[in-house]
């Protein structure tokens, strides 16, 4: 019985040896496993490394009026769908319209006047010609009116001196006359001597009487070359405002057709703003922020609402410094969203960020402001990556959304 007993006991102790062997066995392997595990995870982390802080971007616009004016149609809707080329709103275009119909009316009377000018120009171009005719002519009448002034000056001045020269004889007779008078009647001198006296004192007188005379006509014909060189200087006057009025027609041509371009600007800016008065999508996309309605006045440059680019879409993953070397742009990333963590979207690697606000090294007058208190815990700074979203669902994707990133 102590021998059987003996025996038992001996079979338990193996048995417990046995579980115990078996035991460690297991845990061994379990920490094996695990501790393989922990090494393929750690390797696959750091070459594929992984993140949660992420989030998906998009490109938008502030969607601003570029005229003023009430809004008169608002087709768009808060958080509705656009299609590039749709409706977004309309601005009251009246006041645009009457604006270019002003200036194109005023660009039509400025061609009007200058086809007017031009045959004007073409009209004045013989009265230029003969302008310049008329002045030539005037100029070769004042020099010729002025050669017969001092003509008929010389004639006047020869006319003078004969006028003196007559007087004096026609004195000398009378005096001489008036001597041999009184001999007379004494019989100094004959009858005849003083008939003699007598005739030469008629003849000069008749001489002095024409000398006289011819004096007159000089004069008059000197006041009439006087007259004829006044007469023509007026006429130059006159023929150089002509050919002045014919050469100004030129002018004003010239004045008007620098005024083209201006009112061409006028025209291009009006039609502009007129076709600004209808506001349309530039993009597909998705219409967000919008809290007005029909009725409310724009004012240019003032957003109305802000319109989200489907097109393309992005994942802003913020990786540790030390993940930073495994990342490279064009490596293939995989993009989950955390509201759709089912769906797997392709994404690539565009660019990654060279730079972060530092939060322990502010400038300060010109040298680094150090903390002296240190943290005993050292986060590692994260550097932002752009990840290009190959294959988006606009349905799902939503600015501001959390994604989980695995650069492959």
């Amino acid at each position: 019985m102590a021998d059987f007993l003996s025996l038992g006991a001996s079979m338990t102790i193996d048995n417990d040896l046995q579980k115990a062997r078996g035991g460690r066995t297991i845990r061994n392997t379990v920490m094996g496993l695990a501790a393989i595990a922990l090494l393929v995870v750690i390797f696959d982390s750091g070459t594929h490394p992984r993140t949660d802080d992420a989030s998906v971007r998009a490109n938008f616009i502030a969607m601003a009026p570029e005229v003023g004016g009430r809004v008169i149609s608002l087709p768009a809707h808060d958080n509705a769908r656009v299609h590039k080329g749709d409706l977004l709103f309309e601005i009251d275009p009246r006041d645009y319209a009457y604006a270019l119909q002003q200036a194109v009316a005023d660009q039509d009377n400025l061609e009007q006047r200058i086809i007017d000018t031009r045959r004007k120009i073409a009209a004045e171009n013989n009265a230029v010609d003969a302008a310049h005719a008329a002045v030539r002519t005037s100029m070769t009448g004042v020099k010729t009116a002025g050669s017969g002034v001092d003509l008929a000056r010389a004639g006047v001045a020869r006319a003078r001196a004969t006028a003196d020269a007559t007087k004096a004889r026609l004195t000398y007779s009378i005096s001489d006359l008036h001597r041999l008078e009184p001999l007379l009647a004494k019989q100094y001198v004959t009858v005849d001597q003083v008939d003699q006296a007598t005739t030469a004192m008629h003849e000069a007188q008749g001489q002095y009487d024409q000398a006289e005379a011819a004096l007159l006509e000089a004069q008059a014909t000197e006041t009439q070359a006087e007259l004829r060189e006044s007469q023509a200087g007026d006429e130059t006057i006159v023929s150089k405002a002509k050919l002045g009025q014919a050469m100004h027609v030129v002018d004003t041509l010239d004045i008007l057709e620098s005024q083209r371009a201006a009112l061409a600007a006028r025209v291009d800016k009006a039609r502009l703003d007129l076709q600004r008065c209808r506001v349309v999508a530039p993009f597909d996309g998705y219409v967000t922020e919008l809290n007005i309605s029909e009725g409310a006045y724009a004012h240019p440059g003032t957003p109305m609402f802000t319109l989200i680019d489907d097109r393309r879409w992005w994942v802003i993953a913020n990786y540790r410094e030390g993940k930073m070397r495994y990342i490279h742009a064009g490596d293939r990333v995989d993009v989950y969203l955390m509201g759709h963590p089912e769906r797997h979207f392709d994404g690539v690697v565009e660019s990654a960020g060279y730079g972060v606000f530092p939060e322990d090294g502010n400038v300060a007058d010109g040298l680094p402001n150090i903390e002296r208190t240190l943290n005993w815990v050292h986060l590692s700074t994260r550097f932002p990556v752009r990840v290009l979203v190959k294959d988006p669902d606009p349905s799902l994707f939503r600015i501001g959304a959390t994604a989980v990133t695995i650069v492959r």
